[in-house]
């Protein structure tokens, strides 16, 4: 029984590293070369405009939603800001313009992060015209109708009546009158941080009702440079009425759009790990949403809505308010966001994953910790003493059993030698014997399933968290979201090459191989061979395999099973069972005998 729970914390681990083995060497470089091969056929080859969303039942809505016949990118991105009429952004968190043509948000820059973790470099650029290779923006309009005329659209020029700058304290307001008659203004105003309120009244000054939709959409020209990892949603998102959260990657919005059912409430838009751009239709109307993918003239992607025709009697004023998020995704503002706005479940904007029960818990507790001692990186040390702690009946139970185990392993030789190959008399024996001492054999199994999914759920807190992020520790981890720089085939920098990203083997990796192998020299070594070497060499391959993950994650775990050698030795101690680490440790470097000739 005791090889068979030896063989199944291999099947454990074993499990995990095929698991990690797979992604990083198999999944990951054949999705870059997937997405590859289909820019090079798109390059070559075009393909028809998606269909847009159905429209609302009973509407009398004739025009299409904007997203095609975008013409290829020309400018860079300074010139094509000074080449439109503009309106200043300057809060706080963002600064930026809108481009009067269109009423666009496209030009946006996150002024309280940086590109890298010096704090010189350029500040994160969210928002780019259209006509640059990085385009990047918001648009909200109207479809008209018969009926309509003319409504705001993509080339629409609006008048700006008043406020020179976007500020938290001073909207701006604008207008545009059509060939009717019909006035549309819009209000636009932002908090201090990255939620914009637009308001747009329709005054219907002609002797005739006219129909119209609002619609918007968020249409970006390029993904993340750095390929998205399966931990981690990256692309379209929304939470779309009843349906509830809807996730898109790229790839599969290139092969086909699509389209969404009607819906009321919620919200749609584009993510990336740590930022995001999302639109917030009015939540009393209903709407239908689409994700496309468009590759006439510059390719693009767009998230977008239409909501159901509204109709503006003679003499009367309508009014649609939208809400644009653009910006991090701090986690204590997006919840504020989803209290203060009613927006359902904007929450799950951050991708908590399927633990969220767990993950988003841990995040508040680690959070709590950074805000007492100002250190995510003692943050995580702390939070692993709690998960510790709630975990420590469990762990006590693990120990305990596999104390027992080794206290009756003479008997269960005496055992073996007295059946010798009787299997089914030895199992009765062993069974008898499990039950006269009270162990239970497989109490050691439980502790650690149970942890796994912690152990994922602050992987994904550490990877996926803006707070995360340039997040520094002690020395030289200047964030904790981000692979030990250092690497032991440079001498840790002392020797003056660069090393092989392979071969990036940092310091606090190093540590944690060494605790892994301590943690495994705290039994005795399998007697079977293949057991043996499978112990032997797992620690070195758990380094190489944690080297690339957030040194976040690599600190939790050195420091997590230092906390479990200490534990599990003082759990032995007590129940009675030599402790044979040291032992253990010396029979590593003892020399063997030579074989006899």
């Amino acid at each position: 029984m005791m090889e068979k729970n030896r063989n199944y914390f291999i099947a454990i681990a074993l499990s995990v590293v095929i698991v990690l083995a797979w992604q990083f060497f198999y999944m990951n470089p054949r999705m870059e070369a997937q997405q590859r091969a289909i820019e090079a056929q798109q390059a070559l080859e075009g393909e028809a405009p998606r269909p847009v969303a159905p429209e609302s039942p009973g509407s009398t809505i004739s025009g299409m939603l904007p997203g095609a016949s975008q013409a290829e990118a020309t400018q860079n991105r300074e010139q094509a800001v000074a080449a439109s009429p503009r309106v200043a952004i300057e809060t706080p968190a963002l600064s930026g313009s809108i481009n009067l043509v269109g009423a666009r948000f496209d030009d946006l820059k996150l002024r309280e992060y940086h590109e890298t973790v010096d704090e010189e470099s350029p500040i994160i650029t969210l928002f780019s015209p259209a006509n640059t290779s990085g385009g990047y923006f918001t648009e909200l309009g109207f479809v008209q109708s018969e009926t309509s005329g003319s409504v705001p659209g993509p080339a629409t020029q609006w008048t700006l009546e008043s406020g020179d700058k976007l500020t938290v304290d001073t909207p701006v307001v604008l207008s545009y009158t059509n060939e009717k008659g019909v006035v549309f203004t819009r209000t636009i105003a932002v908090d201090e941080h990255y939620m914009l309120t637009v308001k747009d009244s329709i005054e219907n000054a002609t002797g005739e009702a006219l129909t119209l939709a609002p619609y918007g959409r968020v249409t970006r020209y390029n993904k993340p440079a750095t390929p998205s990892v399966y931990v981690i949603h990256e692309g379209f998102i929304g939470v779309l009425g009843e349906r509830g959260l809807i996730e898109e990657s790229y790839g599969n919005i290139e092969e086909e759009a699509v389209a969404n059912d009607t819906a009321t409430g919620g919200w749609l838009g584009i993510t990336d790990k740590y930022w995001a751009a999302t639109i917030v239709p009015p939540q009393a109307l209903s709407y239908v949403s689409r994700f496309s993918h468009f590759t006439d003239g510059q390719p693009r992607y767009q998230a977008d809505y239409r909501s159901e025709a509204l109709t503006v009697e003679p003499g009367q004023t309508a009014e649609v308010t939208n809400l644009v998020f653009a910006g991090a995704k701090e986690v204590p503002l997006v919840d504020q966001y989803e209290e203060q706005y009613s927006i359902p479940r904007f929450e799950l904007l951050i991708d908590w994953g399927w633990f969220y029960f767990i993950t988003k818990p841990m995040f508040h507790l680690m959070d709590f910790f950074f805000r007492y001692f100002g250190n995510f990186g003692v943050a995580i040390l702390l939070t692993t003493i709690v998960v510790k702690a709630i975990f420590f009946p469990l762990a006590s139970k693990q120990y305990a059993s596999m104390a027992n185990m080794k206290r009756v392993q003479p008997k269960m030789e005496e055992l073996k030698a007295k059946h010798g190959d009787d299997r089914m008399a030895m199992q009765q024996a062993m069974m008898q014997l499990y039950k006269e001492e009270k162990i239970n054999p497989i109490a050691g199994c439980w502790p650690i399933l149970l942890q796994i999914p912690v152990f994922f759920a602050l992987y994904k807190v550490i990877y996926v968290t803006i707070e995360m992020r340039h997040a520094p520790f002690f020395g030289w981890i200047q964030d904790l979201s981000a692979p030990d720089p250092t690497s032991l085939f440079n001498l840790f920098g002392l020797l003056p090459y660069d090393v092989p990203h392979f071969l990036m083997i940092g310091v606090w990796p190093l540590i944690m191989g060494v605790t892994m192998w301590l943690q495994m020299r705290m039994n005795p070594t399998p007697p079977d061979p293949t057991q043996a070497m499978i112990f032997n060499w797992m620690p070195l391959i758990f380094t190489f395999m944690l080297a690339t993950f957030p040194a976040g994650l690599v600190i939790y775990w050195a420091w997590n099973n230092t906390l479990s050698i200490t534990q599990q030795a003082l759990i032995m101690k007590r129940h009675g069972a030599k402790i044979e680490l040291f032992d253990n440790i010396k029979s590593v470097f003892r020399r063997k005998p030579a074989p006899n000739k």
